[in-house]
């Protein structure tokens, strides 16, 4: 009976050591403290432990620590934590230092840090300050002096300014400054002629303003890859300020028809108006006469010679106007 309960006592005890064990490998990165101490890496396991209670995964700064050290790079164990700390990526901070320590371009750990915190690819912007990056332009269109659309597309060498990565401005800047410098070149020249003989005049002009001031890239070359000719502008303007000043000429002729109809309505009433009066002073005749021989001013026999005068007119004026019909009729 005694025997059976020392074999489960001993058995209590492995199962309990074996938990401890477990606990401890599990919360104490063991392997990587031995991996760090192989590499020539001096860290305390304590310090991995600080880790842990910290919420910082040890592999995270112990791997790029040994890194880093097995390239000659001198960085501290506190200042990877504090950038992993930050939302940093420590392992490509590091692999952005072996970069340009391989280059012999001086960068500093703070420098590096704050580019990546910034949002910026250290590690790329160190390889494109080793291998420049081609940044090719969409066709840009210009008008030169004598209205001939040019379309050039241009390619732009630029090589990364680790100094000026922080707070400078990217691609999308130095597109648009170009697709400037290109629009203003095209459009000082006198013909498109002169932008065709000489393609590089484009690359020449653009390339000494200094477009790359207060960018993260420094411009290393502008070269036109194509130029095309595009519609003729000057033309198609001058067509439709004809067609514009027609249709005004047209308008203003319109309003003077319009003014003129009016002025004739004008002088029909007029004459209508006239005719009215002359009726009416027509009218006044017989009454005015009749008014005279009552008063005695108008004898009778004046009165039949007017009746005569009067009958005679009227027969001369029919004979006059059956003439006009004869002849009328004859031609």
């Amino acid at each position: 009976m005694f025997q059976d309960a020392g074999i489960i006592g001993l058995t209590i005890i492995i199962v309990a050591i074996f938990i401890v064990l477990a606990i401890f490998f599990t919360f104490v990165p063991v392997t990587l403290w031995i991996s760090a101490l192989a590499a020539g890496v001096r860290v305390s396991i304590f310090t991995l432990i600080g880790m842990r209670l910290r919420r910082v995964i040890p592999s995270r700064i112990v791997n790029p620590l040994i890194k880093a050290h097995k390239a000659g790079i001198e960085v501290t164990i506190n200042q990877l934590e504090s950038h992993y700390l930050a939302g940093g990526n420590v392992d490509r901070v590091v692999n952005a230092l072996i970069a340009a320590h391989r280059a012999n371009i001086e960068l500093s750990f703070e420098r590096a840090a704050a580019i990546d915190l910034a949002g910026r690819d250290v590690l790329e912007a160190v390889q494109m300050s080793v291998n420049p990056k081609v940044i090719e332009t969409p066709f840009i269109a210009g008008v030169a002096s004598n209205g001939i659309e040019v379309k050039a597309k241009a390619r732009i060498t630029v090589r990364t300014n680790l100094d000026r990565l922080v707070g400078g401005a990217g691609e999308e800047t130095i597109i648009a400054r170009v697709g400037e410098g290109i629009v203003s070149t095209i459009g000082s020249s006198t013909s498109h002629a002169v932008v065709l003989e000489n393609p590089d005049l484009i690359s020449q002009t653009v390339l000494s303003k200094g477009l790359d001031s207060g960018t993260a890239f420094e411009i290393l070359s502008i070269d036109i890859a194509d130029v095309d000719i595009g519609k003729n502008i000057g033309a198609e303007l001058q067509i439709e300020q004809a067609q514009a000043d027609k249709n005004i000429a047209q308008a203003k002729a319109e309003e003077r028809r319009a003014m003129a109809v009016a002025s004739e309505q004008e002088m029909v009433a007029k004459v209508q108006e006239m005719k009215a009066k002359v009726v009416e002073a027509e009218a006044e005749v017989p009454m005015a006469m009749a008014e005279a021989l009552r008063s005695g001013n108008l004898g009778i026999m004046d009165y039949m010679n007017y009746k005569n005068i009067q009958a005679d007119t009227m027969m001369r004026d029919s004979i006059a106007k059956s003439t006009n019909d004869d002849n009328t009729q004859n031609k």
